[in-house]
């Protein structure tokens, strides 16, 4: 057997760069209400920032003969009650609106995502104090408290406009907070914790790439609704009355509404169009990044070399000493594991063996550091080749995963990142364990997407979670999770959301990997069928204690508990047990057992 070294030497061929999300901008020119709205507050904006070419009178000055003035040659839209020019007025007023509204964004974007995340993410303190301010600060009644500061901001905009991106900030901290509650369990941040990333990372690359889309709506919701409050402020004069906008515009409009009635049409036309076409252009974003996108080009194929097997450490890999987890429970602790106690060898596979609610995948979360912050893990020592992972907190923490151990998962596809494609997480996974180039990461990946037995790789590669199937998605966690060699994988009932032609598949290739590598295994699973054909020992659990630990074949052949005779008996009765299992099958020394 053969494998895949985690650094092919690729010379000096050059590869094609990484797959771009580059359909993106071509689908909303595609769409017609993305596309218009899109079109319509490009020409606004433009239209602001030539204010002083496409303005044909001076805003500020005004002409006494043609006050209340019809359109006509000289004043296309007439003039208002003062004499000046309504359409130089509303293009010097769209500076004033686009102002608004980047500051009102920037600022309630800022405090509130910033926020927003790191307490969803993090929680504790933090959480509770955050979400207490945004209450207070929600409780406010935000007009009147813009009115009640009109003597310490003079109506200027800048200042307005910031007090009024302090108090929408709550709002965008609650949104943020609770996406980021809901989305920070899911399995493939686990994954990302498992392959090393830090917290900012995950952050700012998995979870908020993933809330993206709430914000973007709300982002042009604030938008509209900053350019309305300005207005609105301006209306009742308590705003910006000396520079042109179109709050003091529809002020005019409405004390001459008997004598012009058009004056009030203009300023409201374009109040209007602009904050739907915000709407618009939100919602249709927020569909395309949603949405399905265009696949990428065919990565060029990448080389690979092969080495012989590597040699296996005949230390002990890994000892679990007298390992407890308990969760708060009212005025106590549940405990969920209980004292227990194992030991991996490097080349050897331990099947974790159990009832659902047994305690064995807390155990395998205990060992990973993965468990969540309200659980209580003690223990005298978790030791994995030489460093106790009951002592060991953050980066220290987060190299040992990916490099020294690593996990594959029971549900394939709820621990790929439905935003990206299999050879982005892939790449990146690699080369945030091992700093090592985008060029070596990509060729990597593809040799261990070859290794692992997909028939494509480059198509795989290239294809989001949801193009491939369950098979191929728990063969894509495998390449990644050996992709930087680790001497322990823990696998959490690999094949339980797989059918049968699969998972003896998998079960293979996790054998034939164990073998190539020499890697220590711990193998969660409740199918004593998967121990006697994978495994050379077996802990049995029971309510959070292992009750027995023995080889596969004492286990088998002569079981002490009682416990475990009880699950041997559900898959296979007496007879077989001592007879086909002693006479028909061979045991080798490596393996477990095979027909």
């Amino acid at each position: 057997m053969t494998t895949i070294p985690l650094l092919p030497d690729l010379g000096e061929e050059p590869l094609s760069d990484e797959p771009r999300r580059h359909g993106t901008f071509r689908r909303l020119l595609r769409d017609p209400v993305g596309s218009s709205s899109a079109a319509i507050l490009l020409v606004i904006v433009v239209a602001g920032l030539l204010a002083p070419v496409l303005m044909p009178h001076d805003p500020y000055v005004g002409d006494l003969a043609l006050v209340n003035s019809p359109p006509g040659d000289v004043y296309w839209l007439g003039g208002d009650s003062s004499g000046r020019d309504i359409l130089s007025r509303l293009i010097a007023a769209i500076n004033v609106g686009v102002e608004s509204a980047v500051i009102v964004v920037v600022v309630s974007f800022t405090l509130g995502i910033s926020t927003g995340l790191i307490a969803g993410y993090f929680g504790h303190k933090f959480d509770s104090v955050a979400s207490w301010i945004s209450n207070l600060v929600m409780a406010l009644p935000g007009v009147i408290l813009l009115i009640a500061l009109f003597p310490l901001t003079a109506g200027s905009t800048e200042p307005t406009m910031v007090i009024l991106g302090i108090l929408i900030a709550p709002g965008i901290f609650r949104l943020v907070r609770n996406m980021v509650v809901a989305v920070k369990n899911e399995l493939y941040v686990d994954a990302a914790r498992v392959a090393g990333l830090s917290s900012w990372r995950i952050l700012s690359r998995h979870i908020f790439y993933v809330i993206r889309s709430p914000l973007i709506i709300q982002a042009a919701f604030i938008s509209g609704v900053a350019i309305s409050v300005q207005a609105g402020l301006s209306f009742i004069g308590v705003g910006n009355t000396v520079v042109p906008n179109w709050g003091t515009m529809l002020n005019d409009g409405f004390q001459n509404l008997y004598t012009a009635p058009n004056q009030l049409l203009w300023a409201g036309l374009m109040l209007g169009i602009t904050t739907t076409a915000l709407v618009l252009l939100g919602n249709a974003l927020r569909d395309l990044l949603e949405g399905p996108r265009t696949a990428p080009k065919k990565p060029p194929a990448a080389h690979s070399v092969a080495t012989g097997p590597a040699t296996g450490d005949p230390d002990v890999l890994l000892r679990v000493d007298d390992l407890h987890v308990a969760y708060p429970n009212g005025s106590g602790f549940r405990t969920v594991v209980n004292g227990v106690s194992l030991e991996v060898h490097a080349g050897e596979i331990l099947g974790l063996v159990g009832e659902s609610g047994s305690g064995k995948t807390q155990t395998a979360f205990a060992i990973l550091g993965l468990l969540p912050a309200q659980a209580e893990v003690s223990g005298r020592g978790v030791m994995l080749n030489g460093v106790n992972l009951l002592r060991t907190t953050g980066p220290n923490l987060m190299r040992q995963r990916g490099m020294t151990m690593a996990y594959v998962p029971q549900e394939p596809m709820s621990n790929l990142d439905p935003s990206f494609t299999v050879g982005n997480q892939l790449v990146y996974g690699i080369r945030a364990a091992s700093r090592v180039s985008k060029k070596q990461a990509k060729a990597t990946s593809l040799a261990l997407l070859d290794r692992v037995g997909i028939v494509d790789p480059k198509a795989v590669f290239r294809s989001y979670p949801h193009q491939i199937s369950g098979g191929m998605a728990q063969r894509v966690l495998i390449a990644g999770a050996i992709a930087c060699n680790p001497k322990l994988l823990i696998a959490d009932e690999p094949t339980t959301a797989l059918d049968v032609t699969v998972q003896a598949e998998i079960l293979d290739l996790l054998r034939d990997l164990q073998r190539e590598r020499q890697m220590g295994v711990i193998l969660v699973t409740h199918n004593f069928g998967v121990v006697a054909d994978l495994c050379d020992r077996v802990a049995v659990m029971r309510s959070g204690e292992i009750v027995e630990t023995g080889d596969v074949l004492q286990i088998f052949h002569d079981p002490q508990h009682e416990y475990t005779r009880e699950l041997l008996h559900s898959i296979l009765d007496d007879t077989t047990t001592r007879a086909d299992l002693r006479e028909d099958r061979e045991w080798p020394s490596r393996g477990g057992m095979t027909t």
